[in-house]
């Protein structure tokens, strides 16, 4: 069997232990009652016989069954720390994240001035075990959406941690190398060729590879442990208590006036084209109806203004999208002539295009933000597949991007041109960025931005 196929087989066959979660609470209950029953049999009758018959079976049992009745709330071991290295990076903006634990995977959010908010989520299937026992009784336990990146509300275990310990902790066996690699590839929206295999990133080197979260309770230090090859690191990184008014920037889901999916490559390279004039505002304009569909422009900065604007190409089918159709019309003498037409007004970049502005607004929606909160988001922009961004009625923009990696797990695919379908075997994670748009534009100075949304 090649080193490949091991790799695969390992891969199907995640390590099952002998007693399942569900009946680890009923073993390790009947062996602490043993234990009392024997314990008490001893008292009874203190002899050297009964310390065979009873004293060692009732130690033995003592032992065991508090080691299945005190649970982790988490243990989660992970075979590729380069894939929590991506997510986790992508919102390395701030030094401290939060952190709650859920049955569906972990949460990470930062944010900085209750203007801007980046979240990832660790879903549970980027780890080969996954254990997550909930210190508390809750009875509403709804699921976690995935695409919204959502707490749901109960009462899980939730604390803050120093988030760049955390990637460096991850970057301890070289996980985070390949990262400018991939970062690069996406300044080109041209599909990109895999690189040749070499001994440094076969997936050979990633079998005796693993990363393990372990949180034990509630005020305990989260425990990252990697091994590789024989060698194991352990860091503890202190917890530290929520404060009370951190809350998640609101984004009104069932008022969303705009929605736009495209390529995330296409998004870095106009952000990175505008930061060259050094911009202090961003402003993003679309409609539906009329030209230009979709410009982002940047403002206010030392140099002269600039603008990237998302039209349409005449007569140029892009990513399997015709954006012109012909048909023929019958004039009043009779003959035929073509006329080309659109086939719908949208951007050719764009797979999908929704903008339908409140009546206040008018035609076309127009919104200001800052440019540097905007930068904050490139990691993501350059790893991801795709983007979808999303305005509410209050202004507040949410850009979401689907991360997704090859099946062996060495890396995200980035700008390549596949899609999930594509790719079987890959795994599909998300990333969501939330920003408040200005008031006004001429009281940056004062950097007065909208942080009351009742």
């Amino acid at each position: 069997m090649s080193l490949n196929q091991a790799w695969e087989a390992a891969s199907a066959s995640p390590f099952t232990p002998i007693i399942s979660k569900d009946s680890q609470f009923t073993v390790g209950f009947t062996l602490l009652l043993l234990a009392f029953i024997l314990t008490g049999l001893f008292g009874l009758n203190r002899s050297f016989l009964s310390i065979a018959s009873f004293g060692a079976p009732a130690s033995l049992a003592f032992g065991f069954g508090a080691v299945f009745m005190i649970w982790p709330i988490l243990v989660a071991v992970s075979s590729n720390a380069h894939q929590l290295y991506t997510l986790l990076n992508c919102i390395s903006f701030a030094q401290n994240a939060t952190v709650q634990i859920t049955p569906d995977g972990i949460r990470f959010s930062v944010e900085e001035g209750r203007v801007v908010q980046g979240l990832a989520f660790l879903d549970k299937a980027l780890f080969t075990t996954y254990t997550f026992n909930s210190p508390a009784n809750s009875s509403n336990e709804d699921e976690a959406t995935l695409n919204d990146l959502e707490s749901d509300g109960s009462n899980y275990p939730c604390f803050v941690i120093s988030l760049s310990a955390l990637l460096e902790t991850l970057k301890i066996f070289g996980v985070g190398e390949s990262s400018a690699t991939t970062a690069s590839r996406a300044a080109s929206v041209q599909p990109s060729t895999a690189s040749a295999s070499s001994a440094f990133n076969a997936p050979a080197l990633l079998l005796n590879r693993s990363c393990t979260f372990h949180y034990p309770n509630h005020g305990s230090p989260l425990s990252i442990t990697l091994a590789e090859t024989g060698v194991k690191t352990i860091c503890e990184l202190t917890t530290y208590e929520p404060d009370e008014g951190n809350l998640d920037i609101p984004f009104q889901r069932d008022g969303i006036v705009m929605k736009i999916i495209m390529r995330s490559a296409w998004l870095h390279n106009a952000i990175t084209e505008l930061g060259a004039t050094d911009p202090n505002i961003l402003k993003i304009s679309a409609s539906a109806k009329q030209e230009p569909f979709f410009t982002l422009s940047g403002a206010g900065g030392p140099f002269s203004e600039s603008s990237v604007e998302f039209s349409i190409e005449q007569g140029v089918q892009n990513n399997g999208m015709q954006s012109d159709t012909h048909r023929k019309i019958l004039t009043s003498d009779g003959t035929a002539r073509s006329r080309a037409t659109r086939a719908k007004l949208a951007p050719t970049v764009t797979e999908t295009f929704l903008v339908s502005p409140p009546s206040s607004m008018g035609s076309r929606i127009k919104q200001d933000y800052r440019f540097t909160f905007i930068q904050k988001a490139s990691r993501a922009m350059a790893v991801a597949n795709k983007v979808s961004i999303r305005g509410d009625r209050q202004g507040v923009m949410s850009l979401q991007f689907m991360i997704e990696f090859d099946a062996l797990g060495s890396g995200a695919i980035g700008s390549s041109i596949r899609s999930a379908k594509n790719a079987p075997g890959s795994t599909v994670s998300f990333v969501d960025f939330r920003f408040v748009p200005l008031i006004d534009e001429d009281e940056l100075g004062g950097q007065e931005i909208r942080d009351d949304f009742d």
